[in-house]
């Protein structure tokens, strides 16, 4: 299909925790986040290099998982064209909401798997003050440490991954970079961009029983040693490292996946210098018999991976 680029990037992720203030204190004091603003329900925050107010919005709820998931338009006119396609589009539709303190007002819309997008265009640019003001003017704020640069991506779950990437090339104009092919016939993961980003989203096979189920939130470093340090961060404070340091097979990033206080899961990712450049760019295909390798260097994939998200499963 023809690139399109009504859709800019990825803009933000909301991330719901029944124990905020311990999901707020590692999100900030462990993972490297900055706190941008904060309300009576939600905290907002970005890594250091992102250029909007907030590319992570934490809210208090009684469960865990996601609230909804954000997209900035490239202009005014593209976000109308868009709209008009998703309302066209037979997928359900929340309509307009207001913004918050990091956008202005937003369309929301509905994946047939319980999964809330919404798509803006006005936001609110970050403006640095003392002590966060960056040495560097080509830099949003200042960072300590092995903080992460910027959001990357996130990683849905959903029962029909087929579906799913029809909702995904019809509202927002995506593409399928790379994507999982079952011996039985179905789709088990597909990554797609809206840009030239190897991926923003990816979706893959819901292996539980749940609807509008996360699978991980995933900010990127600049480099593979900021991750080397951050696993180091992460057992001194205690937190759950689930996989990694290690380096994907698919799409090749170097990866490590914890899980945060309320169980949501979170991976610093380092994708190195990938694009995706080619206009006519074919999806790459792996098998079965290719993901039974494991990981790129052989690391096998844990059982976890493929049956933990948020939020959890209702026991019987």
């Amino acid at each position: 299909m023809e690139p399109c680029f009504d859709v800019a990037h990825l803009g933000h992720v909301e991330i719901l925790t029944d124990r905020f203030q311990e999901s707020l204190d590692f999100f900030t004091r462990v993972y490297g986040l900055k706190l941008s603003g904060q309300d009576a329900d939600s905290a907002y925050l970005r890594a250091w290099d992102d250029y909007e107010h907030a590319s992570l919005k934490l809210t208090r709820a009684a469960t865990t998982g996601i609230g909804h998931v954000a997209y900035r338009a490239s202009s005014p006119e593209a976000l109308l064209r868009r709209v008009a396609t998703i309302e066209a589009s037979g997928y359900k539709v929340h309509g307009w909401v207001e913004g918050d303190k990091s956008h202005g007002r937003a369309f929301r819309f509905e994946d047939p798997f319980g999964h809330i997008f919404e798509i803006y265009y006005d936001t609110v640019r970050y403006r640095a003050q003392e002590p966060d003001r960056p040495a560097l003017k080509n830099t949003a704020s200042a960072f300590t440490g092995a903080a992460p640069r910027r959001l990357d991506h996130l990683n849905l779950l959903a029962a029909d991954v087929t579906e799913f990437r029809r909702f995904m090339e019809t509202c927002l104009g995506a593409r399928v970079t790379e994507m999982i092919q079952l011996d039985n016939g179905r789709i088990g993961g597909c990554w797609f961009t809206v840009n030239n980003k190897t991926y923003d989203l990816a979706c893959t096979e819901e292996h539980g029983s749940g609807s509008g189920r996360l699978h991980h939130v995933t900010y990127a470093t600049d480099q593979r040693e900021d991750i080397l340090r951050a696993a180091d961060i992460f057992l001194q404070n205690g937190i759950h490292i689930e996989t990694g340091p290690h380096k994907h097979a698919i799409q090749g990033t170097f990866f490590l996946y914890v899980w945060e206080p309320a169980g949501n899961r979170v991976e610093l990712a380092n994708a190195g210098a990938r694009l995706i450049l080619a206009p006519d760019w074919q999806p790459v295909v792996w098998t079965e018999a290719d993901r039974r390798k494991g990981q790129a260097w052989g690391l096998k994939t844990i059982e976890t991976f493929h049956t933990h998200g948020t939020p959890p499963l209702k026991k019987g």
